[in-house]
């Protein structure tokens, strides 16, 4: 929801243009993981649409407070529009991006660990991340701003994007030790039967 709000914001970071969501975004990458390892890939699944649901809500309620008359007695408040009613485009290309990077980002830790091995934590989490991350910066950006911002915008974006995802990736990486192997470790399931 914070990487939601924050995206209506096109900030300057290190000389690049970066939507500011992506200050607090690329933390959810590393805790679809911990949820992959401690409830299974199913739960990890469920809280990716449950997170998408919530999203819309979040981005419906301020729509509505938004669009509700002002009380009189308080002015104009403008504010609030010009800060929290929602840039649909922005939400909707989110939500589009979060579902499918996040859902493959979990197909790839669930191949790893099914096909490769369940040793190296540290590699599935970064094997998923590197496809997952661009994957997911490429969508939002041509989604949300595609057409808005000259072409070099848009490609400075997904380029900071994924230079810092990948560095909290780095930053986030040990958290994946916090959490003992649980479902995963039951979950040997042959991929036809999940």
């Amino acid at each position: 929801m914070l990487a939601d709000i924050g995206s209506l914001r096109i900030i300057s970071l290190g000389g690049l243009a970066v939507d500011a969501g992506t200050l607090i975004y690329p933390f959810t990458f590393t805790l679809r993981d911990l949820v992959h390892k401690v409830v299974g890939v199913r739960g990890a699944r469920a809280v990716i649409l449950a997170a998408a649901g919530i999203n819309l809500v979040m981005a419906g309620y301020f729509q509505l407070i938004a669009r509700l008359p002002a009380a009189p007695e308080a002015g104009p408040q403008p504010d609030f529009q010009a800060v929290l009613a929602p840039v649909w485009r922005i939400v909707l290309a989110s939500i589009l991006a979060e579902v499918i990077s996040q859902l493959t980002d979990t197909e790839i830790y669930r191949l790893w660990i099914e096909r490769v091995t369940r040793r190296h934590q540290w590699a599935r989490v970064l094997v998923s991340n590197s496809v997952s991350i661009p994957l997911d910066s490429l969508i939002f950006v041509v989604a949300a701003f595609g057409g808005t911002m000259p072409s070099p915008v848009l490609a400075e974006i997904v380029l900071a994007n994924i230079v810092i995802k990948a560095v909290v990736t780095l930053i986030s990486l040990p958290m994946i030790y916090l959490v003992p192997e649980s479902i995963d470790e039951q979950e040997s399931t042959p991929l036809a039967e999940s």
